[in-house]
């Protein structure tokens, strides 16, 4: 336990598989839009698209577990009240608020979308100031999100003069990014009584599950018909097994406002991952300033927290 704490809390640690993940995460929208077109999967296909997720997440969920398993952690042996916690987190954290989420951008420009799912830093800074007295606001964090989020808008800049807001486009991602937010915060105490490992397996399996079930229900079908077609689905799941895993550890011993300025880092690695496996245009001066802005958010933020040991 104290080497797991002193690997996850090292600062440098910290700042790759933070990167990392959010990396991951980022490269993940070049891959959807690949995934749909190999699915065919139409743009305004909800119930394809929940089926299309909810494979995603149980194959992934299920790695885990497995993962879990040959690590020596017994899957049944779980304490009361866990599986009450586990369907709660699987639901929360990954059926419901993606369900929201692709609604969501279903009802609104990738440009909004974008912006709108950026305050899930600020609703996670926020709640952990409140649930947490060793992570409170400070005016380093403040700033530090401000810039991040600034950084996020330039990335869309282009789009910015069109913004609107509607309920059930950018409402629904703003529901949906605070839903994240509040149950990142959730699994980090589930986490302290369970391997994170097992508890992200758990959590990705019940909810890619019940995503399969709403899109089936709603008359969603998927077809397989390459091999290219099940190397993008294989690259999803290895997307969140490897991301959610990492991060759920890097949640587990370290204070939520260190690590979720990170965040701001997965549209900006969104833009610059699709123009660069999409054919789209990369080299113009707004990603620059844009990837210059959020590092120099998560600095900042970070600043004052690595002068502490971090819990």
């Amino acid at each position: 336990m104290n080497n797991a704490i002193a690997f996850y809390t090292n600062k440098k640690v910290v700042f790759i598989l933070a990167t990392l993940c959010c990396l991951l995460w980022g490269s993940s929208y070049p891959a959807i839009k690949n995934g749909y077109a190999l699915f065919h999967i139409a743009d305004g296909d909800i119930p394809g698209k929940l089926l299309f997720a909810g494979y995603r997440f149980a194959i992934a969920g299920i790695l885990l577990l497995l993962l879990a398993k040959v690590r020596g952690f017994s899957l049944t042996q779980l304490l009361p009240g866990q599986p009450k916690q586990l369907v709660i987190l699987g639901l929360s954290q990954t059926a419901v608020q993606y369900t929201l989420f692709y609604i969501g951008l279903a009802h609104t420009t990738g440009v909004n979308g974008s912006i709108m799912n950026a305050t899930q830093t600020f609703f996670s800074v926020l709640l952990a100031h409140y649930l947490y007295n060793n992570d409170k606001l400070s005016i380093n964090k403040s700033v530090g999100c401000l810039v991040g989020f600034i950084g996020v808008a330039i990335v869309n800049i282009n789009g910015l003069g069109d913004f609107t807001f509607t309920l059930m486009g950018d409402g629904f991602i703003v529901i949906s990014a605070f839903l994240i937010s509040a149950a990142s915060i959730y699994g980090k105490r589930i986490s302290a009584a369970m391997d994170a490992t097992m508890m992200t397996g758990y959590q990705l399996t019940i909810g890619g599950v019940v995503m399969m079930a709403a899109g089936y229900l709603l008359g969603g079908n998927i077809r397989v018909e390459s091999g290219t077609a099940c190397m993008v689905l294989l690259y999803l799941v290895l997307i969140s097994s490897v991301s959610f895993a990492l991060w759920s550890q890097l949640l587990k011993y370290n204070k939520v406002g260190v690590l979720a300025p990170f965040n701001f880092l997965i549209p900006v690695a969104g833009v610059l991952l699709s123009a660069l496996f999409l054919g789209e245009k990369m080299l113009e001066w707004r990603y620059a300033i844009a990837l210059v802005l959020v590092c120099t958010g998560i600095g900042m933020v970070n600043r004052q927290a690595w002068r502490s040991a971090s819990r």
